[in-house]
């Protein structure tokens, strides 16, 4: 399961062309396997997401990047956070992510969402639908995935998806884990307790203690023991050996997205930034609210060399000392 996941949701970096883009990931992945790190996890999407850029701003596609990443790691999960299950059939997802595990010698992990950014689909001309469509389709979509990953060959007549014995040859080499993100406190958190094993929320700080509620009381009708799910929380990051550096190289990140004043000191905020000691103190604090443990980026500074591996001894060092 997933205690401590490095997200890369950025493929913007100064002075990075295509041509060079793959070894500045590359990386940041080996940095994150080598400092403790658990997962190393790519976003779903096609467009960047508007609270990190532009959506013309660099985004490859994940599974295609996580194959590749397989052969320059060795012992790290590799997953999405989240795919969209709205941009694909689930029978041959769950063909994707059994490749991804294939190739990987057993260290595939499938991250799934309901999907939600609405650009991407109408651009790609990709059904986009309700709320309510959007879960139902993901609800039939676990009914059809979770079987295939497992050896079983479903049958499914449903409203959305429909398959006859789908098969999936070869089987993992190893059980996939499930994680379902998100913060949905009504639709969301009641899927991960019925379908998953790690639940990934993305919400404020002071709102993780109502979602762990929701879940118990998800777990409690679903006759689930909440214990068996690994709850982590999603938050941006900025280290550097020293406070300065790391409060001028996330103002600089911040300064191009254009945002000044009041926006600028709002984002600011919402990174937990600074040196290791200030780091650790305000993530150790979000462990006591009953998190398991986090997903973390650093959108601002991971293109600089050794970041990510400040950040996976700094958090990995708070997590093994609980």
């Amino acid at each position: 399961m997933t205690i401590l996941g490095y997200q890369i949701p950025s493929f913007t970096y100064p002075g990075v062309g295509p041509d060079q883009l793959f070894s500045n990931v590359a990386r940041q992945a080996k940095e994150a396997e080598a400092a403790g790190f658990d997962t190393l996890m790519v976003m779903d999407h096609f467009y960047q997401l508007p609270m990190i850029g532009s959506p013309d701003a660099y985004m490859l596609e994940c599974y295609a990047l996580l194959s590749a990443l397989a052969r320059e790691t060795s012992s790290i999960r590799l997953s999405s956070l989240v795919t969209g299950n709205t941009y694909r059939n689930p029978a041959i997802l769950a063909k994707t992510v059994t490749t991804l595990d294939v190739v990987s010698q057993g260290r595939a992990q499938l991250g799934i969402g309901a999907g939600w950014f609405e650009l991407e689909h109408s651009s790609f001309g990709i059904e986009f639908g309700t709320f309510t469509d959007r879960f139902e389709k993901l609800d039939e979509a676990l009914q059809i995935i979770l079987p295939m990953l497992n050896g079983e060959r479903p049958t499914l007549d449903g409203k959305w998806y429909q398959v006859v014995d789908a098969m999936n040859e070869p089987p993992p080499v190893r059980k996939i884990p499930v994680m379902i993100g998100g913060g949905g406190e009504k639709k969301t958190l009641k899927f991960v307790a019925r379908y998953a094993d790690d639940s990934n929320l993305i919400c404020p700080v002071d709102e993780v203690p109502r979602k762990l509620a929701a879940l118990d009381e998800h777990c409690g009708a679903e006759h689930r023991d909440r214990s068996t799910i690994t709850v982590t929380r999603q938050q941006a990051t900025c280290i550097a050996p020293t406070y300065e550096e790391a409060r001028s190289e996330l103002d600089i990140a911040l300064a191009a997205r254009g945002l000044t004043g009041e926006q600028l000191d709002l984002a600011r905020s919402l990174v937990v930034h600074g040196d290791p000691d200030t780091v650790g103190e305000q993530m150790a604090a979000q462990l006591d609210l009953g998190l398991d443990g986090f997903t973390v980026n650093a959108v601002a500074n991971c293109h600089i060399p050794g970041r990510v591996e400040l950040l996976g001894t700094t958090l990995s060092a708070l997590i093994n000392s609980r």
